[in-house]
This record gives structure tokens, C-alpha cells and sequence, in this order.
């Protein structure tokens, strides 16, 4: 910096000072994952299988395994979501995966919603979950369930009320992660069909 323009800045009364310039608007665009997208999106899950029981995976994604399960889910046309930023960072994922793989569970799914932790807490959970759920009811699902851990998920337990998902059980102490035992809340949605 240049000593005059110190000089002046230090001269401002402090009624005069510019006024800091203001946050950035948060925004994002949800669109349809692609294959591009699945390191990032691991990177962001495996922050939270080091870092959180949020998930009870104690390894961590792979990029193979993760290339399976997005072809799987392809494959049977169920979405699998990305949030992108104006700069094309990815911010989150959502998607939704068969609940079990008997034939008779294939009107139902479990939803997995993540994201990046310097996005959480500004309303993108919430404009992933509508989106989500639109397009499982598009595919033709019918019920979609919600496994959340009983510590530390309180937020997606209130995303998940906020849309309608009713608590339909719990279970408790039937994961081990970071030396301490942890129970899952399981929640549930009926969908309708759009036209």
C-alpha cells in the first residue's frame, strides 16, 4: 500500500468508513448428476464417514464403487441429484436407492440427502428434498424411507417432519462408530404419482 493512501484511510472519521462489502447471495442450480460429478460427490460423503455418525460407513467411498451404484441407479431411472454453484463447485447430492431388493419392495426406496458442510444451514437440504421427492414420484415410487441417526442428524430429522415424513420407528444401539453405540430413527413418506 502506498504511504499516501495509508495516510488517508487512517485520517477517515469512523462515521465515514465504507461500509463492509456484503456477503455473496447463496445460490445454486440442482440438475441431474453425471458421471463428472462422482468424485466431488465422494469427497463430499467421506468427509462425513471420517467425521461425523451421520452415516454409520466407517470406510470410506471408493470411486469404483460409487461409478456401480450410480449406474444401478440409472439404470433403474431413479434421480440421483446434484447442487452446483454459479462457479460449478458441487455443494451436495441427493438421491434415492432401492430399500431392500426383494421384488416386493420395488415401489420403495431409502433417500440419502448430503452436503458440503459450507453449504449447510441455508436452505439447500430443504430445495434438494422437494426436488428429490418430485422426481422418486416421477419414477414411480411409492414410499420413501428415511434411516437418520438418533445423534447428531436432529436437522434431518426437522427437514424430513417439514415435508411430511412421519417417524415409524426407532432402533437403538444397532451401530458402533467412533467408540460409542448409536440407534437410527426410521421415517416415512407415501407419494403420489404427479400427472
Amino acid at each position: 500500500m502506498l504511504e499516501e493512501e495509508y495516510q488517508q484511510r487512517r485520517r477517515l472519521p469512523r462515521h465515514l468508513k465504507p461500509a463492509p462489502e456484503p456477503e455473496p447471495e447463496f445460490s445454486f442450480t440442482l440438475r441431474d448428476a453425471v458421471t463428472a460429478d462422482l468424485p466431488a460427490v465422494r469427497e463430499i460423503y467421506n468427509h462425513y464417514v471420517a467425521n461425523s455418525t451421520v452415516t454409520f460407513d466407517e470406510q470410506p467411498w471408493t470411486l469404483k464403487g460409487l461409478k456401480q451404484k450410480f449406474a444401478h441407479l440409472q439404470k433403474l431411472g431413479y434421480p440421483f441429484l446434484v447442487a452446483e454453484s454459479p462457479r460449478g463447485q458441487l455443494l451436495g447430492f441427493a438421491y434415492v436407492y432401492p430399500w431392500k431388493e426383494k421384488a416386493a419392495y420395488r415401489y420403495t426406496v431409502e433417500n440419502s440427502i448430503y452436503l458440503a458442510p459450507a453449504a449447510t444451514g441455508r436452505g439447500l437440504g430443504k430445495a434438494m428434498l422437494g426436488e428429490l421427492l418430485e422426481r422418486a414420484a416421477d419414477a414411480g415410487v411409492r414410499e420413501v424411507v428415511a434411516v437418520i441417526a438418533d445423534q447428531g442428524a436432529e436437522g434431518s430429522i426437522r427437514l424430513h417432519e417439514s415435508f411430511g415424513f412421519t417417524q415409524t420407528g426407532s432402533m437403538g444401539r444397532v451401530g458402533f462408530k467412533f467408540d460409542r453405540w448409536l440407534g437410527i430413527v426410521l421415517m416415512q413418506k407415501s407419494l403420489r404419482r404427479r400427472r
